[in-house]
């Protein structure tokens, strides 16, 4: 029972929430900006991914730069997880999971229990994705330091 006279139904909080039908419409500008972003760093972490095997497959072994490739898929299915995570953000789930980090545990767990798997290259291939994140970073800055000469 309410006291006061307004009406309780739900209001729409999106454009996609306001016309029934059209759930698969484009997504609002920040989403948008998320999917972009999301797309780029997924973008930058395979070209790390790519020049960094082939680097290792170089200048160590073969058996190496697998291991460094694991760990960067690991990293990327990761990045993927935490996306989703992202996104399903909303008034009622304030939290992000924390269920994706047992990803990270099982494969360095298989790593140490698996003779042929060595855990320190999976582990550096996992941390690719931090690269991508710091060259974004130092990027947006260097960009922003730019655009004060102007």
């Amino acid at each position: 029972m309410s006291l006061s006279n307004e009406s309780t139904d739900p209001t729409p909080t999106t454009r996609q929430d306001s016309r029934p039908g059209f759930e698969d419409t484009e997504p609002d500008n920040s989403m948008r900006e998320f999917y972009e972003l999301y797309q780029e760093l997924l973008l930058i972490t395979l070209v790390l991914t790519g020049i960094i095997f082939f680097s290792v497959w170089i200048f160590y072994s073969l058996n190496i730069a697998l291991n460094y490739l694991l760990g960067a898929c690991t990293g990327v299915v990761y990045l993927r997880m935490l996306a989703k995570d992202v996104e399903r953000l909303s008034g009622e789930k304030k939290q992000l999971s924390k269920t994706r980090f047992a990803l990270l545990v099982g494969v360095i767990l298989l790593a140490s229990r698996w003779n042929q798997l060595e855990i320190l290259p999976i582990f550096l291939g996992f941390l690719t994705y931090k690269a991508t994140l710091l060259i974004y970073v130092v990027r947006g800055a260097f960009a922003s330091d730019l655009s004060k000469f102007r």
